[in-house]
Parts: C-alpha cells; sequence; structure tokens
C-alpha cells in the first residue's frame, strides 16, 4: 500500500511533467516546419544572404539605381497562400496599373523568396514598405491594408499620387 502512494505522490507528478514537456517540444518542431501564415515569425535559420539582385543595401534605404524618373514605390511582402496576402493581391494589381508612372508597386513573395524577409528586416506577413522618391523608407505597416488606406498613407506622407 505504501508502494502505490508513493508512485501516485511522486512518480505521478514527474510523468505528468514529463508528458507535457515532450508534447511542447513535438509542437515547438511542428510550428517550425509549417509555412508562414499571417503574424508568423519568419524563420531566421531559412534566410541567408541577400540575393545578388538585392536593392536595399542598409535598413530604411532602397539604393536602387535607375536614370528614369524616380517614383515613390510600395512593395508589399506576403505569399501566396496567406489569406490577407491574397485579399491585397487583386487591390496592389489594380494600384500598378492605375497609378503607373505616378507610384512603383511591387509584390514579393517571401515564400519563394526567402531572402527579401531579411532585406526588408520584415516579422510578419502581409508587410507594406512606402519608399519616398529619395528611395527612404517613410512608412511600414503590418497586416492587411486596403486600397483607401494605401492611398491615404501616401496622402498622410505628402505623396500626390493625381487619383
Amino acid at each position: 500500500m505504501a508502494e502505490k502512494k508513493w508512485v501516485r505522490n511522486r512518480l505521478l507528478p514527474v510523468v505528468v511533467l514529463a508528458v507535457v514537456v515532450l508534447i511542447l517540444l513535438v509542437v515547438k518542431a511542428r510550428r517550425v516546419q509549417e509555412p508562414l501564415e499571417t503574424g508568423a515569425l519568419l524563420p531566421e535559420k531559412e534566410l541567408s544572404e541577400p540575393a545578388p539582385e538585392a536593392t536595399v543595401s542598409e535598413p530604411g534605404k532602397d539604393n536602387r539605381a535607375t536614370a528614369e524618373k524616380r517614383l515613390p514605390r510600395l512593395v508589399d511582402l506576403g505569399a501566396g497562400q496567406c489569406v490577407p496576402c491574397k485579399m491585397m493581391a487583386p487591390i496592389l494589381e489594380e494600384l500598378k496599373r492605375e497609378f503607373r508612372g505616378k507610384m512603383e508597386v511591387e509584390i514579393i513573395d517571401v515564400w519563394e523568396d526567402r531572402q527579401a524577409g531579411e532585406r526588408y528586416g520584415i516579422r510578419v506577413i502581409p508587410t507594406q514598405i512606402f519608399f519616398d522618391r529619395d528611395g527612404k523608407e517613410v512608412f511600414r505597416h503590418e497586416g492587411f491594408m486596403s486600397r483607401e488606406d494605401i492611398l491615404e498613407t501616401w496622402k498622410r506622407l505628402g505623396v500626390d499620387l493625381g487619383g
């Protein structure tokens, strides 16, 4: 009888704790292998050196060399399977068409271009980064952003898109 009490009082809590720790380790291991979801952190271990065509050499500064007139630029970093990213895709495509010659819109899928997350220092998807005509980052937003919010942001930043 004393042996059963010992098992119940001493051994059972140790076994329960071991099982809980094991479950937490399994859950964490599975999360690292899952694709990014909205609000998910980018897995740093999968990010490596910037691609040779990387255009951002210092944080907050877009150093693109271009002979043409510099335009304000919106960079959206998302992914094809992210629900808010999919909701933003037609908005961004429409803005790209409507404001051609007045603003650049660049859409980057961080699942296809993992280095982009590192180059732009993003933490979650989707992330929108607004660059002024000089290539300087002037605003950053994380999460879904409507067409109206994007245009209002440009307006607040003093960018006249004439639309």
